[in-house]
């Protein structure tokens, strides 16, 4: 059978891929930019990528697929207007696919059994309801909190249960959810796939506990033998409670916004047929808090939700931001020989998360405090993997643009806030090691910034390629006195 996979770099279709193809499924998968689109599984023969955007109403989809997978979301975009960006990918893929053969739709939403919703959880409705029909079944599948390795309400409750040990919270940790593993989410969503039984309907699907949010802290808490106690006060607001979480946790305040607002509104299911007609008895929540830090401890975090792209990002393509600038910019450039490249290049690819920095990680970690107190991402989201980076991965503050180890090559882009931007690229070639920092400043504040960085970035920067070229007990060959220092500054800014 021939599937269509849309929102393929999100954090549910990076799990669903795999189980499609292991089914011996042809599958085409639907990206923005084939920059970030999982290379791992490219030399697979049932796979393809097409580059669409869901947002132009000119679009061609492959005739013969029988069945597509719509998982297109703006949840975590900055945008106030993420419901009409919602609606135009929904109508366009509505229009796209009844020009196909295909005859099933299916549709991940989220619960929406309460009469006053979240503008987040309307906004679902309402492409539930753009996606009906007459050319293809539809397929809805209601999801409340998703737990599983790397997805947001894990990773949220987690920073707090393991970072604060007594907490003061607003009221709404009161409200109830029905939460479920995300194994059981990639179940009942390749069990229903071209299954009669499942068409033109919705089913809400949760897992067998019904929990307030202060009782998945507290069993989370449990689970992994911490003792927490939790207050509640009516002094914080929407507001102060999307700060806190942004500053408490690895959210950004965007995400936080959307999710304190869906976390007012009781997500409980009504209709769990879906589960006796697929045959799949779902894990408790304590089961899925389990398997999830199984995955995490064998290091097999498949996907995250930090490596959802910023705008950006979906505005231009990675691709372009992998073109480094020289023009109008600062460059610092840095070389040393090394003894083993072969474990410099792994020690390389480790480099982050809870690696650190392997030198100054106390100035690290204090840029990433500072960038959390001008509404930056800070260090907080860490890295998905402690060995494995592809294109789009976050990695603390950066985002990876290149990891590509047959050419020795990784490139960061900074994501934290900065009056500029700024790309950290290392190569090694031979037994030399390179390191380049490029900033291009925006305006006077720009420059000021850079002049004011020199003496960390030569302590910083210095420390960090000599500590990569350390590797293995191996000591380097003395360093090569090849640190440049280029000042090219134009009177304007040029774009790439």
């Amino acid at each position: 059978m021939h599937i269509l996979l849309t929102g393929v770099t999100g954090y549910i279709a990076q799990r669903l891929l795999p189980a499609l193809l292991s089914k011996s499924c042809r599958v085409t998968c639907c990206v923005r930019d084939l920059d970030r689109f999982n290379d791992s599984y490219h030399n697979h023969p049932n796979l393809s990528a097409i580059v669409v955007d869901f947002l132009n109403d000119s679009i061609e989809l492959p005739h013969d697929i029988d069945a597509a997978f719509y998982f297109i979301h703006s949840m975590s975009k900055p945008t106030v207007d993420f419901h009409a960006l919602e609606a135009t990918c929904a109508q366009n893929f509505k229009v796209a696919v009844e020009n196909t053969q295909a005859k099933q739709v299916i549709y991940l939403s989220g619960i929406v059994n309460e009469a006053n919703l979240s503008p987040h959880l309307k906004s679902r409705l309402h492409v539930e309801s753009l996606l009906q029909s007459d050319q293809y079944a539809l397929t809805t599948l209601r999801a409340g909190i998703i737990v599983g390795s790397g997805s947001a309400s894990f990773d949220i409750i987690h920073d707090l249960v393991e970072k604060i040990p007594i907490m003061i919270t607003p009221r709404w940790i009161q409200t109830r959810c029905q939460p479920i593993a995300i194994r059981d989410v990639i179940m009942c969503l390749h069990r229903s796939l071209l299954n009669p039984k499942t068409y033109n309907q919705s089913f809400d699907i949760g897992g067998p506990d019904i929990l307030s949010y202060k009782r998945m802290m507290l069993q989370f808490a449990d689970v992994r033998g911490l003792k927490r106690y939790i207050f509640t006060t009516p002094l914080l607001s929407p507001r102060l409670s999307s700060y806190w979480l942004n500053f408490v946790t690895r959210t950004t305040y965007s995400l936080a916004q959307r999710l304190v607002d869906s976390m007012k509104t009781e997500v409980i299911c009504r209709d769990t047929r879906l589960f006796e007609l697929l045959d799949i008895t779902p894990m408790t929540y304590r089961e899925a808090i389990k398997s999830a830090f199984h995955r995490i401890e064998q290091n097999d975090v498949v996907s995250s939700w930090t490596d959802s792209p910023h705008h950006y990002f979906l505005e231009k393509g990675i691709a372009y931001y992998t073109r480094v600038p020289t023009h109008a910019c600062f460059i610092d450039h840095r070389a040393v020989s090394v003894k083993n490249p072969k474990a410099s290049l792994e020690k390389l690819w480790q480099l982050g998360g809870k690696s650190g920095w392997y030198f100054g990680n106390a100035l690290w970690r204090i840029r990433g405090v500072i960038d959390q107190i001008v509404g930056g991402v800070g260090l907080r989201r860490g890295r998905r993997s402690p060995t494995d980076l592809k294109p789009g991965d976050s990695l603390d503050f950066w985002r990876v643009l290149i990891a590509d180890k047959t050419q020795h090559r990784l490139l960061l882009y900074a994501e934290m806030k900065l009056p500029g931007e700024a790309w950290l690229e290392f190569h090694i070639q031979g037994n030399t090691l390179t390191q380049t920092a490029t900033f291009r400043p925006l305006g006077l504040f720009g420059r000021l910034y850079w002049y004011s960085c020199l003496p960390f970035h030569h302590f910083i920067f210095n420390g960090l390629i000599h500590s990569i070229a350390k590797c293995s007990q191996m000591p380097p060959t003395p360093t090569v006195a090849n640190r440049k220092l280029i000042q090219s500054v134009a009177d304007s800014e040029h774009p790439m």
